[in-house]
C-alpha cells in the first residue's frame, strides 16, 4: 500500500513539476529582448500589416528599437507600439499603433509632418530648433495635457543629434483639422504642422490615451545618416 501512495505521489509531483516548467518556460519566453518577436508569433503576418502599407524591414527595425529601450527598462507600457513611416505620402495612412499583447491593430490613420521637411512625402528632417521639421528615431510618450491644440500628448526624443531636442521644440502629438480626407481632396496633400506628428482630431483622444505614459514610438524615413549611426537599429 505505502509503495502504491508513493507511487502515485511521484506521478502528481512530475506532473506539477511540469506543468510549472511549462508556465515558467511560457513566461519568460514571451518576449526575448535580443529577438523582441519571438514567443509573440508573427504579429507582422498575423496582422497582415503589408495589406496596411507597412513593410516589414520598418516594422522589424522598430520592434528592434523597442526591445533596446525595454532591455533598458526605459518602457512603462510595453504593450503598445506606434509606428509612423514617414516614407509614405501623407496622401496614405502611415501611423500605425499595434498592441503587442493581444495582437490588434489598434489604429491606422493620417499624420502630418512637419511644413519644411516636405509637401506630399517628407525628404528633410532636423533636429534643430525652430526648423519647422519632423525627426527620425525612437520617442517615448509622456503625459498628456491640454494645451493650444486641445488635448496632447508630450513626447521625449531618445536618440541624440536626432530628436533629443523634441520636447525643447514642443514636439507633441495633436489633433488638427488639416489632418483629413477633407483636406487631401481639397489640396492633393496632408496639411502639415511645425514638426509635430499631428492627427486626425475625431481619433486624437483614443489615441493618445491608447499610448501616453511611457510606450515606444518609432519614426520612420531611410536617412542615410540616421541607418548608419542610430545605435537602436543595430543588431
Amino acid at each position: 500500500m505505502k509503495n502504491i501512495l508513493l507511487t502515485i505521489w511521484i506521478l502528481v509531483f512530475s506532473v506539477i513539476s511540469l506543468r510549472a516548467g511549462n508556465f515558467s518556460t511560457v513566461i519568460h519566453g514571451s518576449i526575448d529582448s535580443k529577438n523582441p518577436a519571438a514567443g509573440k508569433g508573427n504579429i507582422y503576418d498575423s496582422l497582415n500589416l503589408a495589406q496596411y502599407g507597412l513593410s516589414k524591414k520598418v516594422f522589424d527595425l522598430a520592434m528592434r528599437g523597442w526591445g533596446h529601450l525595454r532591455s533598458a527598462g526605459r518602457i512603462i507600457n510595453e504593450n503598445v507600439l506606434s509606428i509612423i513611416d514617414y516614407s509614405q505620402s501623407s496622401n496614405k495612412k502611415r501611423l500605425y499603433i499595434i498592441d503587442l499583447t493581444n495582437i490588434r491593430l489598434l489604429f491606422n490613420t493620417y499624420v502630418a509632418h512637419g511644413r519644411r521637411s516636405g509637401i506630399e512625402t517628407p525628404t528633410r528632417f532636423s533636429n534643430r530648433i525652430r526648423s519647422k521639421e519632423s525627426s527620425v528615431g525612437f520617442y517615448l510618450t509622456l503625459d498628456p495635457y491640454m494645451g493650444a491644440n486641445g488635448y496632447s500628448l508630450k513626447l521625449q526624443g531618445v536618440e541624440k543629434g536626432f530628436n533629443s531636442n523634441a520636447s525643447r521644440r514642443e514636439i507633441v502629438i495633436h489633433g488638427a483639422d488639416y489632418v483629413s480626407e477633407e483636406y487631401i481632396n481639397s489640396n492633393g496633400y496632408l496639411g502639415r504642422s511645425w514638426g509635430c506628428p499631428a492627427v486626425p482630431i475625431e481619433e486624437s483622444h483614443d489615441i493618445i490615451d491608447s499610448i501616453k505614459n511611457g510606450s515606444c514610438l518609432f519614426v520612420y524615413y531611410p536617412q542615410s545618416v540616421y541607418m548608419k549611426n542610430s545605435k537602436m537599429i543595430r543588431k
